[in-house]
């Protein structure tokens, strides 16, 4: 049997990858990627540079481990689905074989493909632990409540075991396709950041040993401090497929499963399983608010307050430290993007949907279900969202979270000679203090561009309001 292993961005790996073992236990294996235009178009690729570029470097891992297996990537440029029916007839394969996508344009791709190429076009489930729409509730409708879905989760998921890689023979003799290299940064028009963490699977099983060892041990206490580093930094590699989530749960639970640690660790995976059964169930959240109540929300559209807030100007430090970190890293601390995404749509009454687009425009990370179900969640009108009238303050946030003012100090230099009594309010510093740190407000760093008090009325003002009508 001739077999088609179609990689497709989100899978990139050779271990735990089971449409690749078990076409390998059935005869001929012909890996291909797709250089998608959708992806791949130089003006597209630039909307999205920091997660190109860790997506480029995957690929070359990728194509490496499978030479060192004995077999070869075929990198194939054009539209996947005409790709995928053109290629299946060229070289006679039997079947072509991918990961499930649960987003709504991986979805009808993956409906126009079946409807050209057949029953020889054959999904595997592996994006997540459990495959999207398992879990209902009593009466059959999909879970809107984490916590509820948490419970269900842990009662019925059946977690297998990793698979491991498969023995792979060379390329059939026969087989002969136009191919492409892997582009290059600069053939996509970008540049390369060292400041963005290395691609690849061998990089991510690196990060989850490293996270084994240190942080997973003391992950409840310092998984939400932006100051060290108590986080798995696994996020893009879950996102790419660079490493399987079910290799990530099995590693971490075999530690301790009983641990206040893994339980939190493992609670956060959880999360990730819950965005994606709500995308699958409510494809729409990517456009619209999954509370009802909020599709007509009065968001105000001022640029000069959101180009404030994009280039980490706010006079709010901790707001503008994780907004230089996005910009410069490709990443910021889950407890930042809170932060951040709080006062954008609560302090400046800003759509989250523009934040979120600019964060999967600048995230290595950027996952559409993720990042998405965590905007909603924030602004309060999301599946299982925080309720709406929780207005983060993010001077209390930086003190609690940062509380030397170290994460703030990185990022926001221009605060670095402030005593930490003030790094996270410098508006408070006595006018010696400030003069002695170099600081000059409304100069060499800005004044608020909203008092906390204030925006936080005004907000619960605008939502009761708008609420009460809706």
């Amino acid at each position: 049997m001739r077999t088609i292993v179609w990689f497709r961005g989100k899978d990139l790996r050779i271990f735990d990858h089971a449409p690749l073992h078990d076409a390998a236990a059935h005869g001929e294996v012909i890996p291909i990627f797709i250089l998608d235009p959708y992806f791949f178009d130089p003006a597209r690729a630039r909307n999205m540079p920091h997660r190109m570029q860790f997506l480029i470097d995957s690929l070359k891992s990728l194509e490496a481990n499978l030479a060192r297996r004995g077999s070869r990537l075929l990198v194939v440029a054009g539209r996947s689905v005409d790709v995928i029916p053109r290629v299946t007839q060229t070289l006679r394969a039997d079947r072509v074989v991918a990961h499930r996508w649960v987003e709504p344009f991986g979805r009808e791709r993956d409906r126009r493909i079946a409807q050209s190429v057949g029953a020889r076009f054959e999904l595997y489930e592996g994006e997540t632990l459990m495959p999207p729409g398992t879990l209902r509730t009593a009466s059959g409708r999909p879970y809107s409540i984490f916590g509820q879905f948490a419970r269900a989760f842990r009662h019925l998921a059946a977690i297998g075991a990793p698979i491991p890689p498969p023995s792979l023979s060379p390329l059939p003799g026969d087989v002969q396709l136009t191919t492409t290299p892997i582009p290059t940064l600069e053939r996509l028009g970008l540049k390369r950041n060292p400041a963005i963490q290395e691609g690849g699977d061998d990089a991510a099983n690196d990060r989850l040993r490293s996270f084994i060892r240190t942080a997973a041990t003391v992950y409840a206490e310092r998984r939400d401090r932006l100051d060290l580093p108590g986080t798995s930094r696994l996020s893009a590699d879950i996102k790419f497929g660079t490493i399987s989530v079910r290799q990530v749960w099995s590693e971490v639970e075999a530690t301790d499963r009983r641990s206040t640690a893994v339980e939190a660790f493992l609670t956060q995976l959880i999360w990730r399983e819950f965005a994606y059964s709500t995308l699958w169930d409510w494809p729409l959240v990517l456009q619209q608010p999954f509370q009802a109540s909020f599709k007509d929300f009065p968001w105000r559209y001022d640029e000069a307050l959101w180009d404030a807030w994009v280039q980490g100007k706010t006079g709010y430090p901790v707001v503008d430290a994780s907004a230089r970190q996005l910009l410069t890293e490709g990443f910021v601390h889950n407890r930042a993007r809170l932060i951040s995404a709080s006062f954008l749509a609560k302090h400046l009454l800003i759509d989250y949907r523009r934040g979120e687009a600019h964060y999967m425009r600048w995230l290595t990370d950027g996952d559409w279900a993720n990042n998405n179900a965590g905007w909603q969640w924030v602004a309060g009108c999301g599946c299982g969202a925080q309720p709406y009238f929780r207005v983060m303050n993010p001077v209390l946030q930086g003190v609690k979270f940062d509380p030397e003012g170290s994460y703030v100090r990185r990022w926001v230099p221009e605060l670095e000679r402030l005593p930490t009594r003030y790094v996270h309010q410098p508006w408070a510093a006595p006018h010696e203090v400030l003069r002695s740190a170099q600081v000059r407000l409304g100069d060499n760093y800005p004044l608020p561009v909203v008092d906390h008090l204030f925006a936080r009325r005004r907000f619960l003002a605008f939502a009761k309001a708008h609420l009460r009508g809706a």
